[in-house]
């Protein structure tokens, strides 16, 4: 909700903020899109709330009393029975932290949900130090122990689980280092990510004070004076802050570098390496695979430029719609029909979960003052249902956003099943089913269109691939160069910073695209590098598997479709490799991604090929 001033009325520029994004979403019919948080909690300030955060302490405290210190002379039964106990714990904080966070998001502005989001992590952080002695003494006990644990029947169940929290053994702490780490949880990164929240969820762009989303939708209008305003209001609103958002970005660069030492991480992304259960020569093999061809990416900008009237594109140019293509706002509902109708022609199934988001109250639509960007689907915990947040301005890029974060929504709906633990799926699988859905609906739109219409909207899904792809990939460059630079020189300038930026990203457009220096200054809007270091890649890699499973689909059908859905419902019981394994993928083989690349390329051949038939009409 908007801001108040010390007397409790709306500022003149709130009263306008609320009446321009009332109008569009009463325009889109978005404007009763909200979720309902009370599948998790009636009210924020009821007495619910207090006593599960009561009860969650008091769980933590009993267990440790009971087995901290224990855990190497148990036997397999009495292992899991702590697992189990362990699992309803974190069960119960999630649900807490789901609340807290939704709650919050929606108005960051608002200093009571501020305030219970904070009391949530602190009593995270109060629960991670009493718990935190199971994944101690489970990392130190002997590897034959272990492995003789994990083969006996009771922990069938978690023996994923429980064999990948061993991979981070070697980088584990002491118990009081790691106890003491819990209780500084809520003024660490976490705190520091709130305070970016807030800062976008406030900030205000131009004369007309507009919001983060609705400035870089202009990126995608057909006028390019509109486009260039909206670059430049963006680049100032950034410029007004940028003492701020450079000092974030040093402090968190710091604070991993610290975590990093400490923990003895050979690398800025060994962490998020682990956690994604991938290798590192896979990462690296994914990262040099999609840098050697960013020749696809300067083909197509060449072509663009041609379809645009042959004049120099500029940053802002990127995402200017082909002409051709529809550029009619899309009410809420008319998203909703191509999403499911997508989903539909894919999987009953798929489609019939998917609509439970649209009837349910599991989706929050709307523009509104004071609401988080961007999107997102929670997880929140297999005993309720995922959330989805989206910020709907009616075009065909938010369409693709909701297939996306349906994607994710299904996918994490099915993988409930398989318990709290195993059902947090590691973040490149996750983006696979998100990708996959929008592909779906790419797929169920393209061929209906004339062949202008087509040749748009190819184009719109090729600049979807490529931020998916190229860009990412271009930001993991632009990541890994900020953290060297942080550990070999110290803290960074927003000059530095900028620069940094602009050397990541010149490659992927080469001499086809003009990246001003205010482009310069666009690293700072990127929450990503903030709330999770090194997350970028998996979108690049979950697009790439999601060419190559689409191509099995094309192949197979029905068996793909069952596969599929198995694959969703397994959640995160298995690595990535383990995972793919049924539709025959090998993810250390170079050619593998390669040859997603080529698909790619090929849909840049199928865009110059529609402008030869349009030539000829």
């Amino acid at each position: 909700m908007p801001c108040l001033n010390a007397v409790g009325i709306l500022s003149l520029q709130e009263e306008e903020d609320v009446k321009t994004s009332a109008s569009i979403n009463e325009q889109l019919g978005t404007t009763t899109v909200l979720w309902e948080l009370g599948t998790l909690y009636p009210v924020a300030d009821g007495p619910e709330i207090r006593e599960d955060m009561t009860r969650c302490r008091e769980l933590a405290e009993g267990l440790a009393n009971e087995a901290a210190g224990c855990i190497a002379d148990l036997d397999a039964e009495a292992v899991r029975r702590v697992v189990e106990r362990l699992e309803s714990i974190d069960t119960l904080l999630a649900r807490l932290e789901t609340y807290a966070y939704l709650h919050f998001i929606t108005q960051t502005g608002d200093a009571a949900a501020s305030a219970l989001l904070q009391r949530v992590e602190e009593l995270e952080a109060v629960v991670g130090k009493l718990t935190v002695f199971f994944c101690l003494e489970w990392n130190r006990m002997g590897e034959a122990r272990a492995l003789e644990l994990l083969g006996e029947p009771p922990l069938r169940d978690y023996r994923h689980y429980l064999a990948a929290m061993r991979r981070f053994a070697p980088h584990q702490l002491s118990g009081k280092e790691e106890e003491l780490l819990q209780e500084l949880k809520p003024v660490g990164r976490s705190a520091w990510n709130v305070l970016f929240e807030k800062l976008f969820g406030q900030l205000r762009f131009g004369q007309r004070g507009r919001t983060e989303e609705e400035v870089l939708s202009d990126l995608y209008h057909s006028d390019w004076e509109v486009r260039k305003n909206g670059a430049e209001e963006l680049t100032a609103g950034l410029r007004d802050n940028l003492h701020l958002l450079t000092h974030v970005f040093n402090t968190l660069a710091a604070e991993k570098m610290i975590s990093d030492r400490l923990r003895r991480y050979p690398s800025w992304d060994s962490e998020i390496n682990l956690s994604n259960e991938l290798k590192d020569r896979t990462v690296a093999a994914l990262i040099e695979a999609v840098v050697a061809r960013y020749d696809i990416v300067h083909r197509y900008y060449r072509l663009k430029r041609r379809l645009l009237g042959g004049g120099e594109l500029f940053d802002y140019d990127r995402y200017a719609p082909v002409p051709g293509g529809e550029e009619a706002a899309i009410p809420w509902e008319e998203c909703r029909r191509i999403v499911l109708g997508a989903f539909a022609c894919f999987s009953s199934e798929m489609a019939a979960i998917g609509s439970r988001f649209f009837d349910e109250g599991w989706i929050h639509a709307p523009i509104l003052a004071g609401k988080g960007g961007g999107a997102f689907a929670h997880p929140c915990v297999p005993e309720a249902h995922p959330y989805i947040l989206v910020n709907y301005t009616g075009n065909v890029r938010d369409v693709a956003t909701v297939a996306h974060e349906l994607g994710h929504g299904v996918h994490q709906f099915l993988a409930a099943k398989q318990g709290y633990y195993n059902s947090d799926t590691p973040l490149v699988l996750a983006e696979t089913a998100s990708i996959f859905a929008e592909f779906m609906v790419f797929k169920a739109q393209v061929d209906l269109l004339s062949p202008r219409a087509r040749l748009a909207y190819i184009c719109q899904k090729l600049e979807s691939i490529f931020a998916t792809v190229f860009r990412q990939v271009a930001m993991n460059r632009f990541e890994a160069a900020v953290h060297a630079g942080r550990r070999r020189q110290g803290e960074l300038s927003a000059e530095q910073l900028s620069a940094l930026w602009l050397e990541s990203q010149i490659p992927m457009f080469g001499d086809t695209v003009t990246l001003r220096d205010d482009y310069g200054l666009w690293w700072a809007y990127v929450s990503h590098f903030l709330s999770t270091p090194g997350y970028v890649y998996s979108y690049a890699f979950g697009e790439l598997l999601v060419l190559a499973l689409y191509a099995h689909y094309q192949a197979e059908q029905e068996i793909f479709v069952s596969r599929y859905l198995t694959l969703l419902r397994s959640g995160g019981n298995g690595s990535p490799y383990e995972l793919v394994r049924p539709f025959a993928i090998d993810l250390d083989d170079a050619t593998f991604w390669q040859g997603g690349l080529e698909l790619i390329d090929q849909m840049v051949s199928d865009a110059e090929r529609e402008v030869m038939v349009i030539g000829n009409e």
